[in-house]
C-alpha cells in the first residue's frame, strides 16, 4: 500500500515524504562499531540542564515539558555517552511549530515515525561539531502518553531501586560485547529486561 500523503494545505514549513512507516532522516548505516558503555558522568545532568533551558528558550508555551530520560538520567548506571531528552509538546505530528527553532540549536530532525504515536527524534553528535551528543525523543500527551509514562516510569523506578538498576547495568554490559549491524538493534536486545522491570515497577505502584 502507498504511503498516505498529507492533504492539509500548504504550510509554511513541511518535512519531506515518508518512504515508509519508519523514517531515518537520512538512511541509517550499518552500526560498524562496537557499543562503548562509560560510568555514569555527573557531567550529563548538568549537559541536560543546559540543553533544557535552551530549548525552553526557544521554544516558549509550545513546550509542555523536558525530560532527561534514558541510561544517562540514572546515576550509578553505565550508559553510551549520548542524552536522551524527552521533550512533550501539544501536537508532536506538528513539526513547524518545533522543529525550525530546533533547527536553529543545531539539531538535526533523525527519526519520523507518524505510525508509532508520531514520535519524531531529533539529534546533535559529537562528530559533527557539537559539545556532547543529544537525542531529543518528541512526544505529546494526546498520541503518545503511554509512552511518556512509561519512560519517565522507567527511569524513575531505577533511579529508587539499586537492585533493578544493577540488574539492568548488568544486561547493558553484557549486550555491550556484541556486535550489532545498526545501533537499534542493541537498543532492542535489551526489551525483555526493560519489560520485567517495567512490570515490577507496575506491580509496586499498586
Amino acid at each position: 500500500m502507498p504511503p498516505s500523503r498529507c492533504r492539509c494545505p500548504p504550510r509554511p514549513w513541511s518535512p519531506p515524504p515518508l518512504p515508509d512507516e519508519r523514517a531515518v532522516v537520512p538512511p541509517r548505516q550499518p552500526y560498524a562499531e562496537q557499543v562503548v558503555l562509560l560510568d555514569h558522568d555527573p557531567q550529563w545532568a548538568l549537559d541536560f540542564e543546559s540543553d533544557r533551558r535552551a530549548i525552553e528558550a526557544v521554544l516558549g508555551d509550545s513546550v509542555l515539558a523536558v525530560d532527561h530520560v534514558g541510561s544517562t538520567s540514572v546515576p550509578g548506571l553505565p550508559a553510551k555517552p549520548i542524552l536522551d531528552i524527552l521533550l512533550q509538546v501539544p501536537d508532536s505530528a506538528d513539526e513547524p511549530s518545533y522543529v525550525p527553532p530546533m533547527l536553529g540549536l543545531g539539531y538535526r530532525v533523525r527519526v519520523r515515525e507518524p505510525h508509532w504515536l508520531e514520535h519524531r527524534v531529533l539529534s546533535r553528535r559529537v562528530a559533527d561539531g557539537d559539545p556532547h551528543s543529544v537525542n531529543v525523543h518528541v512526544l505529546s500527551p494526546r498520541h503518545g502518553a503511554g509512552e511518556i509514562a512509561r519512560m519517565l516510569g522507567f527511569r524513575d523506578w531505577l533511579r529508587s531501586h539499586d537492585d533493578d538498576r544493577d540488574r539492568y547495568a548488568a544486561v547493558k554490559q553484557e549486550r555491550a560485547t556484541r556486535r550489532w549491524r545498526y545501533v537499534q538493534d542493541y537498543a532492542d536486545a535489551k526489551s525483555e529486561v526493560v519489560e520485567e522491570i517495567l512490570a515490577r515497577a507496575a506491580q509496586g505502584r499498586r
